[in-house]
């Protein structure tokens, strides 16, 4: 890439954070004023989908009728900061994410998220850790529509890695479906250690449903595994796992 690319797309990632800068705003307003979660939500909703819209990204939507028509749980490959974001903005906005625990400690982030349906996740503090689970699968009980990245964090090495196991122990006691989502151009567009975004088309691919019906919602482990290998089989990278147990068997020969 030359150095006139380059200039033109930084100024394009600086435009982009502008936009950013404008969908917090209007998101902070609307969970101020705005009285009622769904109307709050669906506020977030247009917020997010402004931060893809005003800088001209396009996002390209597929498998939309997937979605099942009532409550479930959708799962995503998780690659940039940019896939909550896109997800919010682009799913339909009953949608409540469940999110890392860390970012109870952005008292402007934490308080938007909350305000607008997120619930939070301790990863590191074992007593905060179950009680967050147990909130969770409280709301999958009570028929909320959640959204997972089951991989917890995202890396700059491309691929996808182990899924924990909450969002599916929490479908299979709320007997939602579960709806594996992978996205696509996100870690092109803003990757771990770069601050600029780049213009990268983006894709939401929904792929169908896993119901309660299906043998693997007899085992979280082995319904997040399908979960995994469904989005693995449309997602142009690697399965970290399958190169994980591949290197434990160079080393062992």
């Amino acid at each position: 890439m030359n150095w006139v690319t380059r200039s033109l797309y930084a100024v394009w990632g600086v435009l982009a954070w502008l936009s950013f800068g404008v969908a917090v705003l209007l998101a902070l307003l609307s969970t101020l004023l705005v009285p009622g979660i769904a109307r709050r939500q669906q506020l977030a909703a247009v917020a997010c989908r402004a931060v893809f819209v005003m800088p001209r990204v396009k996002v390209n939507v597929i498998g939309m009728d997937n979605l099942p028509p009532g409550d479930c749980m959708v799962v995503a490959n998780h690659a940039s900061y940019v896939d909550g974001l896109l997800l919010k903005g682009y799913l339909p906005g009953r949608f409540n994410f469940v999110i890392k625990g860390e970012l109870r400690d952005i008292p402007i982030v934490h308080f938007l998220l909350r305000r607008s349906g997120g619930k939070f996740v301790e990863r590191s503090e074992q007593s905060g850790s179950t009680r967050d689970a147990r909130r969770i699968v409280k709301a999958a009980r009570g028929g909320e529509s959640l959204a997972f990245f089951p991989e917890g964090t995202f890396r700059k090495q491309a691929g996808v890695g182990r899924f924990r196991p909450g969002a599916f122990v929490a479908a299979i006691r709320g007997a939602l479906p579960v709806v594996p989502i992978a996205i696509m151009g996100t870690r092109e567009m803003l990757p771990s250690g770069r601050h600029l975004p780049w213009p990268v088309p983006l894709t939401i691919q929904i792929l169908p449903a896993i119901a309660p019906g299906d043998p693997d919602f007899s085992d979280n482990r082995r319904l997040a595994e399908a979960a995994r290998q469904r989005i693995l089989e449309v997602l142009d990278e690697p399965d970290l796992l399958h190169q994980a147990s591949g290197a434990e068997e160079d080393s062992t020969n």
